[in-house]
């Protein structure tokens, strides 16, 4: 059998920066930003909002890889913030922040799209884990994410972090992505037959001023207008590391097993956007627990039976990949709950949101 491509992987994380006596989001002014950027050049940068910071990885050849990296990353900008008397948490939403609260960093770029989008951009106050996976052939790239959609909303069940918004118990595992769908070019990408026709689309955007560069195509699933990568962008931020990686390594193997099957003639059943929609809902409103449909029976099953089967199906690239140990944290998530399940847990013991902020931020030193 021939040996799979390397899967190059860049794995980008959004912090919340928290004021450690309200617990609340504060802004850290850029002086965590502008400490970072001394030690990790271009690897840390400021977000619309001044109390969240992005960091990516450099190109990881493999998980392992992307693990260390992550790891760092997340000391580092614990070691900034601690200098500032700050402290740092992961999770789709703060439990109890006010957007309108929130100072949006001085840059035009970010100017620019509050300008366009207004109160939808003021209140976007979203955390996400996003994970780019190399792929040399942008043709390859673009059948490898018309199949991977039909995954999407197993990764982004797995993920879901984010069950309150502004103090309240929201009733969904993941608001972020409710909170999201008030942008233009958010959800599921659309289905294209060519590069040519995926090109052709975004040159139309901007030659229309829809757009003013390729990038704000927020989709969950993007063929990157620049980088030789598919970028998975629909999963909530982690708390722990363990659960960011686990996520990734589940991401990777899905676009092995993919490319593996292209490379056998055969490929993966492509759905309709609409019903993998009602799936991604259930994920956003259930997490790991409930029911989604499986489209080849045309039944419901429980999500944790489906997430089963996934990992069935993409058993036999793993090791290949050199990923078994993370992806095998999936029994852990599927025991223990999500970080929705355990943000819920701790609110329902205590009643109180501070304490679930308090939980957010230990957990994201765990393991570093």
């Amino acid at each position: 059998m021939k040996k799979l491509p390397v899967f190059t992987l860049g794995v980008e994380e959004e912090y919340q920066i928290i004021d450690p006596n309200t617990r609340d989001l504060r802004s850290h002014l850029s002086k965590i930003v502008d400490g970072a950027k001394i030690i990790l050049n271009e690897q840390v940068k400021a977000e619309m909002h001044q109390s969240v910071v992005e960091v990516g990885t450099n190109i990881c050849k493999s998980v392992a890889e992307a693990k260390e990296e992550i790891t760092f990353l997340r000391r580092k900008i614990v070691e900034l913030a601690d200098k500032q008397d700050l402290i740092v948490g992961g999770a789709g939403t703060h439990p109890f922040a006010k957007w309108q609260d929130q100072l949006i960093t001085d840059d035009p770029r970010y100017h620019n799209i509050v300008n366009e989008l207004q109160d939808a951009a003021r209140s976007n106050l979203i955390f996400g884990m996003h994970c780019h996976v190399g792929i040399e052939n942008r043709e390859i790239g673009l059948q490898l994410m018309n199949q991977a959609c039909y995954f999407l909303p197993h990764i982004f069940a797995l993920s879901t972090n984010s069950p309150f918004w502004e103090g309240r118990q929201t009733g969904y595992k993941s608001f972020r992505t409710k909170v999201f769908d008030k942008f233009p070019r958010t959800g599921l990408p659309e289905y294209f037959d060519s590069v040519s026709s995926y090109d052709n689309y975004l040159e139309t955007l901007v030659k229309t001023n829809c757009i003013d560069n390729p990038k704000k195509i927020w989709w969950d699933l993007r063929l990157h207008p620049f980088y030789d990568t598919i970028e998975f962008r629909i999963c909530d931020m982690s708390l722990t590391v363990e659960e960011t990686m686990c996520i990734v390594a589940i991401i990777q193997a899905i676009v092995a097993k993919l490319y593996k099957l292209t490379q056998q003639n055969t490929s993966f059943n492509i759905y309709r956007l609409a019903l993998i929609k009602e799936n991604k809902f259930r994920a956003a409103r259930y997490g790991i627990d409930n029911h989604m449909i499986d489209f080849g029976l045309q039944k419901e099953v429980e999500t944790k039976a489906l997430i089963i089967e996934l990992l069935e199906f993409i058993d036999d690239v793993v090791d290949e990949l050199g990923s078994r140990e993370q992806i095998s944290y999936v029994h852990e998530i599927m025991k223990n709950g999500t970080g929705a399940d355990k943000q819920l847990a701790v609110f329902e013991k205590t009643g109180d949101l501070t304490k679930v902020v308090d939980f957010i931020t230990s957990e994201f030193t765990k393991g570093i």
